[in-house]
């Protein structure tokens, strides 16, 4: 296989993992292969993998809880430290990755051994007098980097937009998902690939951070009746739907998906640290309420 057919399968079947789970694991990241061929896609120790099989860098890991600065800049653009040690190294392939415009993958670390992905990803940049790389999140971004000094507040706004979308919601899923076990919090619906991570607080209210407490893994047909009223959960965790919708004479969807709902508990994460938060869910209730 060539190089990039290489990256682009890879990059394929975690796109596939990460959609089930929510997340990805090391130990997928190191058990990984190509029709039974292994291909390590993350480094034992270090954050930069340049696996002999590629030219330049396959993947980076981004640890919040790193002692290495990983700084998310307001043109979408995040700055990745070198590895420490000399300018070289495995630094080089990072190089190499620039030079070629090659997709590399970048892992945020959300628990020791689980990572939530970013791909496909560029170098586009490379500062030896700060030590750090930097990244682009999509072929979009790698283009504006090229004329950074000309960016305007409304392609900021767009950068803005896009890292929100494609690394900040990706993480608060996985983590939600994780919380509750990858099942919906209604139903217990276990399929990830039908699971959200539905904000308790919207993103527009003070309080509506994107952390657990603050988030319900629910699928997609509860998710919506969420966020529509037709659904609330009261903060002793208890689904109630609307009266409107318990009236109603449909079908089967209608009658075991949403109305047998009413009044059932619903399913709490194993950590009571990640209970939603009771001052949030009264809020969300007391709107439910009113709208119903």
């Amino acid at each position: 296989m060539e190089q990039l057919e290489i990256r682009q399968r890879i990059m394929l079947d975690l796109e596939e993992i990460f959609s089930r789970n929510g997340f990805v694991t090391r130990e997928e990241l190191t058990d990984y292969k190509i029709h039974g061929k292994p291909y390590r896609l993350v480094d034992q120790n270090r954050g930069i993998w340049n696996p002999q099989f590629l030219d330049s860098t396959l993947s980076i890991i981004s640890d919040p809880k790193s002692h290495y600065e990983d700084n998310h800049r307001d043109d979408g653009l995040i700055e990745y430290a070198y590895q420490k040690g000399n300018l070289g190294g495995v630094n080089t392939k990072m190089r190499i990755a620039m030079k070629n415009s090659d997709p590399i993958i970048l892992l945020t670390k959300i628990a020791p051994g689980i990572f939530v992905p970013t791909m496909p990803v560029y170098v586009v940049g490379d500062d030896m007098s700060e030590n750090k790389f930097l990244i682009a999140l999509d072929e979009s971004l790698a283009v504006l980097s090229q004329n950074i000094e000309s960016v305007s507040p409304l392609q900021k706004k767009y950068a803005q937009a896009l890292v929100q979308r494609r690394l900040h919601q990706p993480e608060f899923r996985g983590r939600v998902l994780r919380a509750y076990a990858t099942r919906c919090a209604v139903c217990s619906l276990a399929h990830g690939e039908l699971l959200d991570a539905a904000h308790i607080l919207p993103d527009a209210h003070i309080d509506g951070y994107p952390i657990v407490t603050n988030g319900l893994a629910l699928c997609k047909i509860h998710h919506s009746a969420y966020d529509q009223n037709f659904l609330g959960i009261s903060p002793d965790y208890t689904v109630q739907i609307s009266k409107k919708l318990l009236q109603e004479i449909d079908g089967p969807m209608l009658k075991h998906g949403i109305q047998e709902m009413h009044e059932r508990k619903i399913v709490l994460p194993k950590a009571q640290r990640d209970f939603p938060n009771r001052d949030a869910l009264e809020y969300r209730f007391r709107i439910f309420q009113t709208s119903a």
